[in-house]
């Protein structure tokens, strides 16, 4: 896992942010550091997730071998209580996305996730909506729904809309704080539109260290525990800001958005702290901040002591 950023602020201006979070290492290259000196917080990870790296590691002899992904299937199947063949497995959350969207097109009500299609088609809704964080109405329907932080906001691996017509895409990468592994999936209980997926998709897309240890990364899971968890670190967050004089917007998401804080991203930059610019979502002067792991809430606290007391 990453490691905690070491003391001292950083010179030089840092580079516009992406579309979406994950900044970290771009930014640390351009300011010359290595990315275990920065603490990413443009990431919305499970910030109380396992380190994978010792159970990816007993998987190493998969490196050797063509993938085949039907245990790894077999085992999301059978810890999210569905038939196996309502699950596809996909290259991150982002391949999910990127068949259904060239299956079934997609629109969306902002603000919401960038890579959704925008153009005609079925509604597509991040639930809890990303970034505004607030869970869909039980009554709510949608053509796609993301259910990528529904687990950690709810503490139930889905919502079930599968099973009522709709296509579900999520990332167990966000769960599992992974990101580099890249493991997705879509349910549906269209067998055909799966077979259009399935035939759409590369072959071996899903790589070979996923397909080795996703059962083993999926034995630990304690949605119920590790909700409650983030719901109280995130509490922790919002009162780290708000006591610094931030208005804050708390969410059901491992995150939380401070407003009026077009200046603080570049502020925290300098400490070694990245956050995700809400800019792109049609909200200047946003931030959405990813609840930190506890053991790098105290490097946050000390950066935005720094970071407010030059401004």
């Amino acid at each position: 896992m990453t490691a905690a950023p070491r003391s001292g602020g950083v010179g030089g201006r840092a580079p516009d942010p992406r579309v979406h979070g994950g900044d970290g290492a771009r930014i640390a290259a351009s300011l010359g550091l290595d990315p275990g000196d920065v603490l990413d917080l443009s990431a919305s990870l499970n910030p109380v997730a396992p380190d994978p790296s010792a159970v990816v590691a007993r998987h190493l002899d998969a490196l050797g071998r063509y993938p085949d992904p039907a245990a790894a299937a077999a085992a999301l199947a059978g810890v999210m209580a569905v038939p196996v063949d309502e699950v596809l497995l996909t290259n991150g959350g982002a391949e999910a996305i990127s068949l259904v969207a060239a299956e079934l097109g997609g629109s969306v009500i902002e603000p919401d996730f960038s890579l959704y299609p925008r153009g005609g088609g079925p509604v597509w809704r991040s639930n809890p909506n990303n970034p505004l964080g607030e869970l869909a109405p039980a009554d709510a329907e949608a053509g796609v729904w993301d259910e990528a932080f529904w687990p950690l906001a709810t503490g139930s691996w889905t919502r079930g809309d599968h099973r009522r017509g709709a296509v579900v895409v999520g990332s167990l990468t966000k769960l599992l704080a992974c990101p580099g592994l890249r493991v997705g999936y879509v349910l549906s209980g269209d067998a055909d539109l799966l077979g259009r997926l399935r035939a759409a998709q590369p072959e071996w897309s899903v790589n070979g260290l996923v397909c080795s240890a996703l059962p083993e990364l999926l034995a630990p899971v304690d949605l119920a525990a590790w909700r409650d968890h983030v719901v109280d670190l995130r509490a922790g967050l919002a009162d780290l800001f708000r006591g610094a004089g931030f208005t804050v917007r708390d969410t059901a998401g491992p995150w939380v958005l401070v407003d009026g804080a077009s200046w603080l991203r570049d502020a925290l930059i300098a400490q070694r702290v990245v956050t995700r610019d809400c800019t792109s979502f049609g909200m200047p002067g946003t931030l959405r901040v990813a609840v930190p792991r506890p053991t790098d809430l105290p490097n946050l606290r000390a950066a935005l002591a720094a970071a407010t007391a030059e401004r």
